[in-house]
């Protein structure tokens, strides 16, 4: 857990955070600096919308990322009884609301007001005018929020002083299925050091344990095994129909070398009918891919989307299909190992 720490006669002690008088005070911070928010994949915001009717509710705020890509921000205080489950429900309800909706529908008489007040005489503009970027494409901006309307392929983020438990692990579980979806939980933290006012951004990472549920890979059997490195792996090829084993082995020591050079921390997984390779970034514990005995690579979105995301449209350019939650990369060739190795090299930085 992030603190500060201040010298004083009697030694080092942490600072208490300041706290937030209420919500609103948080709420104004975010709209006034998005750019404050550590968002996976780093994305810029540029917000569009405050207290935005949305079906029976009010979204706090509404932004849109340069890939045209919707945002949906709520915002709590960890003491509102909300920031346990019900601010999951309201994100999401918003979030089914919104899905379906036409792009012009969605300028005009969702964020249409407040560009307005703003002085942006579109949606398009105020993203130029935020991002200040000389290749801002209006085309793909346009494209990219026609897809994510359609699809519900929102970025979601929850803004709190600081995070429940009971929050982390229901974000955890909805990162993981979510096929769509980019989950940002962070917490901002103030302080009072001196007469000024000092902010801890901070996104949470909910845990992850590798013998629970590793991607691809079922639980709950007590035939199940999970090792470090491919010993498993490598021993279920020995196994394995002849066809199969150059490719299987090449796939293994494509792995090792991840792990070799730092990349990932390598875990073989044996279920009961099959045994998995899982090369997995250190840090969170989970994979841009998994191995299966067939040969097949399985991608993994929302760990891209967090960790790599300028590789999803360049591995969909490659494989002719869109990367899911647990989709076939198709046939494996050198060009998609060398892809996807450049992906986790991006990754774990």
């Amino acid at each position: 857990m992030t603190a500060i720490w201040e010298k004083t006669d009697g030694g080092w002690k942490t600072l208490a955070p300041a706290g937030f008088p209420d919500e609103a005070a948080l709420h104004g911070l975010v709209e006034d600096a998005p750019e404050l928010l550590p968002l996976a994949g780093s994305a810029r915001l540029t917000v569009v919308g405050r207290e935005v009717p949305i079906g029976s509710g009010f979204a706090d705020l509404l932004a849109v990322e340069p890939t045209g890509r919707v945002v949906i921000i709520e915002v709590k205080l960890a003491r509102n009884g909300e920031a346990r489950r019900a601010v999951v429900a309201q994100v999401l309800a918003y979030a089914a609301f919104l899905r379906g909706t036409g792009r012009e529908a969605f300028e005009r008489d969702l964020v249409g007001p407040y560009l307005q007040a703003k002085g942006w005489p579109s949606l398009a503009e105020a993203v130029r005018a935020t991002t200040q970027e000389a290749s801002f494409d209006a085309d793909a901006l346009a494209a990219g929020l026609d897809r994510s309307l359609a699809l519900g392929a929102f970025r979601l983020v929850l803004v709190l002083d600081e995070a429940p438990a009971e929050l982390v692990h229901l974000i955890g579980y909805l990162e993981l299925i979510g096929e769509h979806l980019v989950i940002d939980l962070v917490t901002v933290t103030a302080y009072d050091v001196g007469g000024r006012r000092i902010l801890v951004p901070q996104r949470i990472e909910p845990e992850r344990q590798v013998d629970r549920h590793p991607s691809g890979a079922p639980a709950g059997s007590s035939a199940e095994a999970v090792a470090d490195g491919g010993a498993l792996f490598e021993e279920m090829i020995k196994t394995a129909p002849p066809d199969r084993r150059p490719a299987l082995t090449e796939l293994l020591q494509w792995a090792r070398a991840l792990e070799h050079d730092r990349l990932v921390r390598l875990y073989s997984y044996r279920g009961k009918q099959q045994t998995t390779l899982l090369p997995r970034l250190q840090a969170e514990q989970v994979g841009l891919v998994s191995i299966w005995p067939t040969g097949a690579v399985y991608l993994w979105r929302s760990v891209f989307e967090r960790h790599a995301p300028s590789f999803i449209e360049r591995i969909e350019a490659l494989t002719g299909a869109p990367v899911g939650s647990g989709t076939n990369a198709g046939p494996v060739t050198p060009a998609l190992l060398a892809l996807l190795r450049e992906a986790y090299e991006e990754a774990a930085k």
